[in-house]
């Protein structure tokens, strides 16, 4: 979430005299530095005492030259403003430069616009996050009874089975997951919508796997206390849905929708300790371990140490960050690698055969027909494994698309190309 202050953007124009109109941003300091940034955005700078004072001086009207010299007086530092300008600029937090308007980027439409933040302060009060620990425990004391007194009641993958019609099954696990998720990303959402973070709910990805992700990413501006809230409310809510089905369990007896909450609770709290993914125990780490950019940086360290290996020259990523960060992102870099190793191996080994033999025995079915229902199955299975692929690639390259321009927008072109275009 940090960038460079001195990388300049042509594209916000900086003359002299220019006074420059700021959007509407947060501030947060973090230790020597300070986290600044638009709200309802998702792009952050840090920037030192020099930058965060500059931005005060501009706030207040200061022209640009007006600024850098005010600011020489004050602290002596050269900072160049002009160029930091353009980077915010860069990053959608320049409103005007010289009475021009700046582009901002698309508006991004918030998920439940209505939302306003008195709605759901409740949702950060002491006593709720008091009932809701205590329903958590009250649910793990019920389930160890159970398991102790009768272990036949203890919720199995085999309940998951519950009718002999695959339909019901499938409609149940589909009802019963979502609704989880749903839930799952409305405690995000509505724990950081009381601090006056809009948020977005939308489709992204995690790897080979197609995720249900909420962007708050302005809750980076909030105190450590609101932003472990907003992290940890998701999970916390996974957890008392299925305290609250092992209570019911230990009280009425198994049923099969019981279980199918169990089950279902208990796999979403166990994939968000991948860590080698953004989920949310990952930036609960990154903000314990006091790294801002935890997934990048580690990235970028990777590929520096494989260039390395290579023989080529690359510099250290890692070399200007404090040596506590550094350590921590070696430590990750080795939880990154190995866990995307692993995940990607199942995919390919396990995951992949699975999907193509399933789809090319539907294929074969449509192809030569034995009975009006195994055509409906067939089609049905067809138009699952499509559906869910196109999603996961529109998602995907949502987010990796601009990239992948970037990248061959600078790829040499053939000679006889570019003689052309000269």
């Amino acid at each position: 979430m940090s960038h460079d202050p001195g990388r300049a953007s042509a594209g916000t124009p900086v003359s002299v005299g220019t006074t420059v109109r700021l959007r509407e941003l947060g501030f947060r300091q973090d230790g020597q530095e300070w986290i600044v940034g638009r709200v309802d955005g998702d792009e952050f700078v840090a920037v030192p005492y020099e930058g965060m004072r500059a931005i005060r001086l501009l706030l207040e009207g200061a022209t640009v030259e007006e600024a850098e010299r005010r600011l020489h007086a004050e602290t002596g530092a050269e900072f160049d403003i002009h160029d930091f300008v353009r980077t915010l600029g860069e990053l959608g937090m320049v409103d005007t430069a010289g009475g021009r308007p700046v582009p901002g980027g698309p508006a991004r439409v918030p998920s439940f616009s209505r939302l306003r933040a008195r709605h759901v302060r409740w949702t950060l009060n002491p006593l709720l996050h008091l009932a809701v620990g205590l329903v958590i425990a009250a649910g793990i004391v019920a389930g160890i009874a159970v398991a102790a007194l009768r272990p036949e009641n203890v919720p199995g993958w085999r309940d998951l089975l519950w009718s002999e019609h695959g339909t019901l099954v499938l409609v149940s696990q589909v009802a019963v997951g979502w609704t989880l998720i749903f839930l799952h990303e409305l405690a995000h959402l509505t724990t950081a919508r009381a601090v006056g973070v809009p948020g977005r709910i939308r489709l992204g990805t995690r790897l080979q796997f197609l995720a249900v992700q909420t962007e708050v990413s302005g809750v980076w501006l909030a105190e450590r206390r609101i932003r472990l809230t907003v992290y940890l409310a998701g999970m916390a809510t996974d957890a008392a849905a299925c305290s609250a089905a092992l209570i019911l369990t230990a009280v009425v007896g198994p049923h099969p929708a019981l279980s199918l909450i169990v089950l279902t609770s208990l796999t979403m709290l166990a994939t968000q300790f991948l860590v080698f993914m953004r989920t949310d125990v990952y930036f609960l780490l990154q903000d314990l371990m006091g790294c801002r950019n935890m997934y990048g940086d580690a990235s970028a360290y990777f590929r520096h140490l494989a260039l390395r290996m290579l023989g080529r020259p690359s510099r250290d990523p890692l070399a200007g960050l404090p040596s506590r960060e550094r350590r921590n992102l070696r430590v990750y870099t080795v939880l990154l690698v190995v866990g995307t190793a692993i995940c990607l191996g199942v995919a390919f080994t396990v995951t992949l055969p699975v999907t193509l033999a399933l789809l090319s025995r539907a294929v074969a079915g449509l192809l030569s027909p034995s009975d009006p229902l195994a055509v409906l199955d067939a089609v049905a299975v067809v138009l699952a494994v499509v559906v869910i692929q196109v999603l996961w690639a529109r998602a995907w390259w949502r987010r990796h698309g601009p990239r992948v321009r970037r990248v061959l927008s600078r790829r040499p072109m053939p000679a006889t190309d570019a003689a052309e275009s000269r």
